[in-house]
This record gives C-alpha cells, sequence and structure tokens, in this order.
C-alpha cells in the first residue's frame, strides 16, 4: 500500500457497500454488520445478491499492506495442509480484501466496549470435541515442513536463533519503555536455562486466540481465521492464548491430546508456555510502540510493571 491510499477509519454501511461494489461485490445493506475491534482490519459481514455470506476486511492503516502480503502467503501454504477451512481471499487490493463466510462460529467475539470476550463455547467447561479437533489441528500446522514453509516466503526463526530473538526484543523494550526488576530478573532466568527451550522450530499461526478459532454445532474446530502472525519458529507459542483463557488445567489437557496426536513436545513445554505467557507484555510494547496507540502504551506499562 503506498502511504496516499485513502483509508476508512469509521466507515457507514453506506460506505461499504461503496468500497465492495467497486470491487465487483453487490451486497445485500440490510444483511451488513461491522465489527470495529480489530486493530489492523475493520470487518464487516454481509450476503451478497444470491445469499452467499461474504467477510469484508478494509485496512485501518496504509502499513497493514505489507501484512496483508504476507497473510496471503500464509494462507496459500497452510490451506493445502490443514484439516479445518482457512479463508480464501476472491477479492484482495490495498483498500479491500473480502473472502466467503468460513463454515463455523467463533468460539468467542471481543466485546470491543468492554474489551472482554463473549463466549460461543463454555469457557469453564470445554467439551471434549473442542479439545481433541484443536489438538490434531494443531499437529497438522506444526508438521508442515519448515522449508516449504521459507520457500513460500514465510518467515523462519531456527531453534538456535529462538532465544537470540526474543532476547533483542526483551532489550528493546527495556530501553524505549522499561521493565521492573523481578520481572526482567525472571526473563533473564528462562532465556538463560537450556532445558525450558524447544530444539525444533515448527509453523505457527501465532496469534491462536479464541476469536481466530471456528467450531462447529458439535464444538468442533472447522476453521482458523486471522494469519498475519504465521511464521516458523517457537511451537509453543500457538499455547500460549489457550493458557491464558483457560488456565493451566486445560492447557495440560490440550499438551496430552497434542503428544498423543504426534505433537513432538519436550519435557519443560508447559513450564516454557507459562513462562512465555509471562512475557505478553513484550508483544504489547512493540506493538504500541509501532502504532502509537495510547491505550496500548498503558496497557504495556501495566505489563511490565512501570505504569507508576
Amino acid at each position: 500500500m503506498n502511504q496516499s491510499s485513502p483509508f476508512i477509519q469509521s466507515p457507514t454501511i453506506q460506505q461499504v457497500l461503496s468500497l465492495a461494489s467497486t470491487h465487483g461485490l453487490t451486497l445485500q445493506g440490510e444483511s451488513l454488520s461491522l465489527n470495529e475491534s480489530g486493530l489492523d482490519f475493520l470487518v464487516a459481514i454481509a450476503r451478497d445478491q444470491t445469499d452467499n455470506s461474504w467477510v469484508l476486511r478494509i485496512p485501518r492503516r496504509s502499513d497493514v499492506g505489507e501484512k496483508a502480503i504476507y497473510e496471503n502467503r500464509a494462507l496459500t501454504l497452510v490451506s493445502q495442509h490443514l484439516p479445518v477451512a482457512v479463508p480464501e481471499w476472491k477479492v484482495n487490493t490495498e483498500q479491500l480484501i473480502a473472502y466467503r463466510l468460513l463454515p463455523g462460529t467463533p468460539a468467542a467475539t471481543i466485546d470491543p466496549q468492554v474489551k472482554q470476550y463473549q463466549w460461543h463455547l463454555d469457557p469453564a467447561n470445554l467439551a471434549a470435541a473442542f479439545t481433541t479437533s484443536l489438538s490434531h489441528t494443531l499437529v497438522a500446522l506444526h508438521s508442515i515442513d519448515p522449508k516449504e514453509a521459507a520457500q513460500g516466503g514465510i518467515r523462519v526463526t531456527p531453534a538456535k536463533g529462538l532465544r537470540t530473538t526474543l532476547q533483542l526484543k526483551m532489550e528493546q523494550v527495556q530501553q524505549e519503555m522499561g521493565v521492573c526488576k523481578a520481572l526482567w530478573q525472571s526473563w533473564q532466568e528462562w532465556v538463560g536455562e537450556d532445558s525450558y527451550w524447544p530444539q525444533h522450530t515448527s509453523l505457527v499461526h501465532g496469534d491462536l486466540h479464541a476469536g481466530h478459532i471456528l467450531v462447529d454445532t458439535q464444538s468442533r474446530v472447522s476453521g482458523l481465521i486471522d494469519w498475519t502472525e504465521a511464521e516458523v519458529g517457537d511451537p509453543a507459542i500457538d499455547f500460549v492464548p489457550y493458557l491464558a483463557t483457560f488456565g493451566q488445567q486445560a492447557l495440560s489437557t490440550l499438551l496430552t491430546g497434542y503428544e498423543q496426536a504426534g505433537g513432538k513436545v519436550w519435557p519443560r513445554m508447559k513450564e516454557h508456555i507459562v513462562r512465555q505467557q509471562g512475557a505478553y507484555g513484550i508483544n504489547i510494547a512493540l506493538f504500541a510502540l509501532q502504532s502509537g496507540v495510547e491505550e496500548y502504551l498503558q496497557m504495556a506499562k501495566v505489563a511490565l510493571g512501570v505504569d507508576k
């Protein structure tokens, strides 16, 4: 995307309909609903004249264009390997991305007013079908050959570089925002201890929270969306949102199913995931520094223990 491209920050329904029309999509206005909770894209869902439902993603900023190019590479790759659906973009321009609505319902959606999940599943009583299907989906994703991913233009960090890459991020955050002493010491202990860390890497989704997981009427995973953070890296990354949302007992159940389905584990994998979750402030801080969004700057300061 070029810097002069027009971006609709708070679109009206009519503006979205007009944008879709210029890209060859004639939509039913009364069917259109907007979701403005996304950081990079505004999202709308609507039906066309033949009652097919579409997802429209409207970039918020010019820098989202590079992310979209990268995400499309990831979708091309994973669509060939996963047992669940992923988006197939039918429209892909600097103003609009559009694809047919995938089967299923998000496990949860974020209420932008209260910044909390609105659940489709019962988070306190997860169905076995959900855990089992998610573990099988993760095994399929993590089994994709890293060489194939690299050839497809996906970012690759080798196992020996995982800690170096993370350490550089930690140092950037410390220099630009600060980190409280206890948290910094905990991070350094973790980074410095070999036994926490995997000796292999995997293709990961990178942002596998409940809103990006679609489920069917039997609570089985039916699709995964929003692949902008996909990369070959630490396989633990895909378990961190699960831990943060459902807790350690649920994580243990998922890891057992993952191993039984053929997933590659190591002795301190669960502890490593817990440590990853404890470092979530790094990613918030890096996004806040990149975007300059005040809300995320404040969130980052709280997560880093430097809000006072």
